[in-house]
């Protein structure tokens, strides 16, 4: 075979391997490239190192990548003060509609009000229009109106330092609270003798511990026998005219034949105190209320009054009450806005509603107690709720009036909080 068939037959033979080869091999996959980055192009010299980029609007871009409609936002910034007064409406949501949020900034101010006829009756029916809201003698406008009543976080507070007779009612009242309550309300329940204490942290308001609590917090209150200072039983034991131990003496180590009354003590301050830091870490969103069934008299506490509704204003607590025993006196927290010189001095408790706008009741009978807690609590969700934001700055945290007048309708008793202290622990939404 000449040099030329040998090439012949060997190029045939490497095609047929070729092809073979390539028969052996799978199909090649149609895959697609990737696509190319999107929007970058857009983004030239619109971006500035150190600032966000802008949100696409809802007309581009893909609808899923949309924020959805109910999305809680932000609150919007407080509106410049205006030369001449205009009131814009406010925000109406209330809590059961789609979008409802409760704005709350370093400088938004939560206003609950109380409208009470003549008669002593609640108002219904008022508009946002009927309102007027001075901070420090400047009218603010009303950013936030609402009807719609809150969940509440109560902390119920019992005074066991009472007369034994006056504790007997209170005691068969308490199995009444209960029912004042909504399934969305949460109580604590907090008394006093000579210490605050704690009897439970809070609980659901229609579950089975807070009866057992209340069950638990009945105590027999306290003997007021009057001291003897006359007659053979004044100076105690006596052995031929002598003390034969000085420990049985009516005064140790003193010869003088008389009895001493011991000095009582109401540490009422630091109740409300003591439950009011409890109350404190309730979530926002919640009506905070301390709830005091107490004669009102107030002896040996370390906190005084100033400093305990300055801490209640702080932290938006509201102090409502109802006076038993020889302070039930007909109209005692009424007659206490004007300040009048006949009132009990010792009675601390009607200081202490009228200046963080709660309420105060006062009842003899054990009926009448147990009617005070739904009337207490019905004052409550009827409150009409206002809100502004105010132009002094939060942290300065110096105190601020507030008035609260509804026009156009003479004769009305409108409660609110008397005033406010800016609080830093309320910065964040």
């Amino acid at each position: 075979m000449t040099q030329g068939a040998l090439s012949i037959v060997l190029a045939l033979f490497l095609a047929g391997a070729v092809q073979q080869q390539q028969q052996q091999q799978p199909p090649p996959q149609n895959i697609p490239d990737a696509p190319p980055p999107a929007g970058l192009s857009d983004l030239k010299d619109q971006v500035t190192p150190g600032s966000g980029s802008t949100a696409v609007s809802s007309s581009q871009g893909n609808p899923q990548d949309q924020p959805p409609q109910n999305q809680q936002t932000a609150p919007p910034a407080a509106p410049p003060a205006p030369d001449n007064f205009q009131q814009a409406p406010p925000e109406t949501k209330g809590p059961g509609e789609k979008g409802y949020t409760i704005p709350v900034s370093v400088n938004y101010v939560d206003v609950p009000v109380t409208v009470r006829d003549k008669k002593g009756n609640l108002v219904p029916g008022l508009t946002w229009r009927q309102f007027r809201v001075y901070e420090d003698g400047q009218r603010q406008r009303i950013a936030f109106f609402t009807v719609d009543p809150y969940p509440l976080s109560v902390a119920f507070v019992i005074d066991q330092s009472l007369p034994s007779d006056v504790m007997k009612k209170v005691n068969n009242s308490l199995a009444a609270l209960q029912g004042a309550f909504s399934p969305a309300d949460t109580v604590a329940v907090f008394t006093y003798n000579t210490t605050p204490e704690m009897m439970s942290d809070f609980t659901a308001s229609q579950g089975p511990r807070l009866v057992a609590v209340l069950d638990r917090s009945k105590k027999s209150g306290r003997d007021m026998g009057m001291p003897i200072t006359t007659g053979p039983l004044a100076t105690g034991m006596m052995i031929n005219g002598q003390v034969p131990d000085p420990n049985v003496s009516p005064q140790r180590n003193s010869s003088a034949g008389f009895l001493t009354a011991p000095k009582d003590s109401h540490p009422l301050n630091d109740a409300i105190l003591y439950a009011a830091k409890s109350l404190a870490r309730q979530p926002k969103g919640r009506r905070r209320i301390i709830y005091v069934i107490t004669d009102g008299k107030e002896s040996g506490s370390k906190a005084s009054v100033k400093e305990v509704v300055r801490y209640l204003l702080t932290n938006d607590i509201s102090v409502y009450g109802t006076l038993v025993g020889d302070s039930a006196t007909w109209g005692i927290g009424y007659l206490d806005k004007f300040h009048l010189p006949l009132l009990p001095t010792n009675n601390v408790m009607p200081k202490y509603t009228a200046q963080t706008g709660g309420a105060l009741d006062a009842e003899l009978s054990e009926i009448g107690i147990q009617q005070s807690f739904a009337k207490i609590t019905e004052s409550v969700r009827t409150q009409y709720t206002l809100g502004y934001y105010s132009h002094n700055p939060a942290i300065s945290g110096k105190h601020h009036s507030i008035e609260v007048q509804v026009i156009g309708i003479p004769g009305l008793d409108v409660t609110a909080k008397e005033g406010y202290y800016p609080s830093m622990a309320e910065m964040t939404p």
